[in-house]
Order: C-alpha cells, then structure tokens, then sequence
C-alpha cells in the first residue's frame, strides 16, 4: 500500500489521506483546511490527485475539517462511493450545504468590498447546489461490519466515541499469506462523554494513522458543571449575557445535557437559554433519530422522562429576525451559537455585541485552532476585528476545557497501547506541530513503537508485518514444494536445486 498524507500533516485541519492498494485510490476524509489565510488557502490549489480516479471516500466523522471538500471533490470529477455510518450520513445533509452557504456568503462579502477597490469578482470555493449534488453518492454502513472495496481488500467502521456516527476506520488487505492492517484513528474521543459510548479498543493493527489534537495537553480535572453554573451566575448578577461559541455537532447538544442537568437540580439562576443556529437546530433532531447509539446512561435519562435534548426551558431560535433580537433582550440570556471557532455564522453577531461588555461573558467550549477569531479572543488580545469594525475585549473570558471531545494525550497513549498486536509504526497527524512531536516522543518512549510525523505531500510504502509465525508458515510451503520438484527430478535436475538452496542460504547468486 501506498499512503500519502494530503491534509492535517503538520496541522489539525484539511484530514485527507489517499492509499493506493490493489489498483485502487481510496481517499479516508477530504475535510476542509481552517485556521490562518496561509493554511486555508490549501483548499483553493488543486488536488494533488485526480478527483475523477478516486474509487472510493470513506468518512471517519462529518466534521467539516474532515469532510468539508467533499463538495469540490465531486464536482471536479469524483464518481465513486463515499462510506460513512449512517448517523455521519445525516449529519453531512445538513452540515455541507451549510458550509456551502458560508462560502458564498463569505464571498459575495469580499465580492462588494472587491469592486469597490475596482478588483475581479472571485468564485466561491463550491456552491450550495455543489453540496447537494455531492450527497448522491453517500453510502451508510454500519459498525463493525467489513466493507468489501475489492476482492481481497476490507473497511471496517469502528466506534470513536466522539461525535455521534464517528468512526475509526480500519482497512484490511488480504493479498499473499499475511494481511496489511492499516487503522486511521479519525479523532478519538474521551470516555465517559455525554451521550455516547466509549472508544472501542482495537486487536490488531500493522500501521496507526493517529491524531494529535491535545497530544501535548491533559485535560484539567475540573467540574464543568460547577465551572458552568458559577459563569451564569455571576454574568447574571452583573446583568450581562453568557456567550458560548459552540460546534453544532456534538458540543451544543453535551451544553444542553448539562444545562439540562443543573436545570432539574435547581442549580441555574432565572436565564432563558436560547441555541441561536439553524444548523444546531437540525443536529439536535437527528440525535434524537440515532437514539440507538446513545450510552446506557442517556438511554436510562429518557426512560426515566428527563431527556436532556427535550426540555421546556431551551429555546431554538432560528430566523434571523428571533436571533437579532436576542441583542435587544433587556434580560440576561445564555446564548449558544455557531460556529465554535468563532470563524463564521451567528456568533460573530453575539461576539460583537457582547465582547466590549464587562458584564458579559465568553465561554469557549472547543478546541480553537491558531489563527482563529476565538483562539485571538483566548490568547487575551485586547480588542480584535468582527465585521470590519474594532471591538474592545473586556467581558469575561472562560476556557471549559473540560467538553473537548478529542482525548488527552494519556488517555491517547492509552488507547494505542491497548492494541494487543503492537503497531509496526506510528503516523501522527490532526495536531499542533508542537502537540504532534510531543505525542510522537511519547510513543516512542513510552510504548517502544517507531513514530514519525509525516509532512504534507510525503509518500510512505506500508508493507504487512511479516512474523515469526508467518516466515514458518512460508518455509514449510516451500519446503513441500521442494519436495514436489525433487520427486519430479532426475539425478543431474536435483542435485542442480540443491546446489541452487545452497548458493541461496550462503548469500551467494
């Protein structure tokens, strides 16, 4: 197998690796690039493949830094199959064509500030009629049930753990005596998370495609809960709103689960809640159709009535006229808004009314990348630029790292050390360079397997671990088709091969 690293090498965004194995071209995620100019502007180059030779796309999870190309990807020629679980199948019917619509809104912006400067207009990356276009070819399996991409050759879905429908991916190639395992992680989630089960543990795999996100982090041993009451009420004592920039898949619906909670216990002050995204709006509804993934503990909530996505005192706002006047509530509201990185969607609407508020304050929830709008607002820059226009940051800022869906670095060295076959070699991408190295380190040290962090564009060869075991298997094969010739043989042919053995166990030719 072929395996080249086209995204998130080096970086946590733009997953994208292409294996080249039995004749065929099989893409594992097309995400889109975030974070400063110089990164996104990868998704405008071309593809350093042909997307019209691509047979097949398999999806570890719908996040858009791990899908958000599919819709470029497909309308440069792409026919092949996408293979994604069925919840991430769902979850793509909502989450590219709003990502398309933020390209073209995102572009038609500098559109009119560009012909004002008297410039060409620019097309955007893909279009919402792209996005549609591309869900035809979404297929969904189910987990752990091999996948057969050509004779010899198998995917795997496994569960993550963390977002709903996530997965890791394993692809088996059964060509000669000994299979090639090749396992992409996808993004490995924490245990314990709200709604979904744990990460399963893998048997055995030859080489690990592994993410870095917190590789060099460990995630604080606090009480959200606790953390998250005391916020509203202080912001509620001052008069000020709460701000939470949130993903629309996962974070926004473990918000409402512990909004939920503290809601039943008392423990909140009287606040209305509104999720102002139209996007987070659709997820909740397809948690609720993929109950069946849930976790025993969520399962055990809904039968017992106290569903954590159904309560009376959550407010979905979804036209713009209800989430403008949210800005224009004399009461105190906590706001949960897209996107979580604070780069696009209503959010930047609620930032800008609210930053330059003391009594107000921003909770991030999620991972913010460098170079984004929220990781600005977190690294304490004292006013930053939100729609042209400068705005003072004097609200209170917060960091829950607490509901980051991605594991720490013990728990990933965990997860990889309970590979009962030990991987031959460790390819560590989805990070910070600076998370990457310090994961690979620890692999290394820590485990004994070999770890490298492979740059954009490189190439590696992956050949299956031949064992003791299978060079035993090999040489009694060859032992009984020696015996074969020589019964075949007369006295000049036979002593030829054992002349031949010889000159071959003596290293001469």
């Amino acid at each position: 197998m072929r395996l080249s690293f086209y995204g998130a090498a080096r970086t946590v965004t733009g997953s994208c690796f292409l294996a080249e194995v039995s004749g065929m071209r099989v893409l594992v995620d097309c995400g889109l690039f975030q974070g400063p100019p110089e990164v996104r502007e990868r998704n405008f180059k071309p593809f350093p493949f042909l997307p019209a030779a691509i047979d097949f796309l398999l999806l570890t999870h719908a996040h858009i830094d791990h899908s958000g190309l599919i819709p470029r990807l497909c309308r440069e020629g792409f026919r092949g199959k996408i293979l994604a679980t069925e919840a991430s199948v769902d979850l793509l019917g909502v989450l590219l064509p709003d990502a398309a619509h933020i390209q073209e809104m995102e572009t038609e912006q500098k559109n009119r500030k560009g012909k004002r400067a008297g410039k060409p207009p620019l097309a955007p990356l893909y279009t919402v009629a792209d996005a549609a276009r591309s869900l035809q070819f979404l297929e969904g399996v189910g987990y752990e049930t091999p996948v057969s991409l050509s004779p010899g050759v198998t995917a795997t879905f496994l569960n993550a753990g963390h977002i709903l429908g996530a997965s890791m991916i394993l692809l088996t190639v059964n060509e000669g005596s000994v299979p090639l395992r090749v396992l992409f992680s996808g993004d490995v989630g924490r245990k314990g998370q709200r709604f979904l089960k744990d990460p399963v543990t893998v048997d055995a795999a030859d080489y690990v495609i592994m993410e870095s996100t917190y590789g060099n982090r460990l995630h604080p041993e606090e009480n959200e809960l606790s953390v998250l009451r005391e916020v509203i009420w202080r912001a509620y004592n001052r008069g000020g709103n709460v701000i939470i920039p949130a993903f629309a898949v996962e974070r926004t619906q473990d918000l409402l689960y512990d909004l939920s909670e503290l809601n039943h216990a008392g423990g909140l002050p009287p606040v209305k809640v509104y999720i102002d995204s139209p996007l987070a709006s659709a997820v909740t509804s397809i948690f609720n159709r993929h109950r069946e993934l849930y976790d025993q503990e969520t399962q055990s909530l809904i039968r017992a009535g106290l569903d954590p996505l159904n309560s009376d005192f959550v407010h979905f706002s979804v036209t713009t006229e209800e989430s403008r006047a949210l800005n224009e509530s004399p009461q105190s509201l906590v706001i949960i808004s897209a996107s979580g990185m604070c780069e696009a969607g209503r959010i930047r609407h609620h930032l800008k009314h609210n930053l330059w508020r003391p009594e107000s304050a921003v909770v991030f929830v999620g991972f913010q990348p460098v170079g984004t709008l929220g990781r600005r607002i977190l690294d304490g820059e004292r006013s930053v630029t939100i729609f042209g226009e400068e705005i003072a940051v004097r609200a209170e800022i917060v960091e829950l790292s607490g509901y980051s869906a991605h594991a720490d670095q013990p728990a990933l060295i965990n997860w990889l050390s309970g590979i009962t076959h030990k991987p031959r070699q460790v390819f560590v991408v989805h990070g910070e360079p600076d998370a990457a190295e310090f994961l690979r380190g620890r692999i290394e040290s820590g485990l004994g397997i070999k770890a490298v962090v492979p740059d954009f564009a490189s190439s590696w060869t992956l050949v299956a671990d031949v064992r003791a075991e299978a060079l035993w298997d090999a040489y009694r094969r060859l032992g009984d088709r020696i015996q074969e010739t020589l019964r075949a043989a007369d006295p000049a042919e036979t002593a030829e091969i054992v002349h031949r053995l010889e000159a071959v166990f003596n290293g001469r030719k």
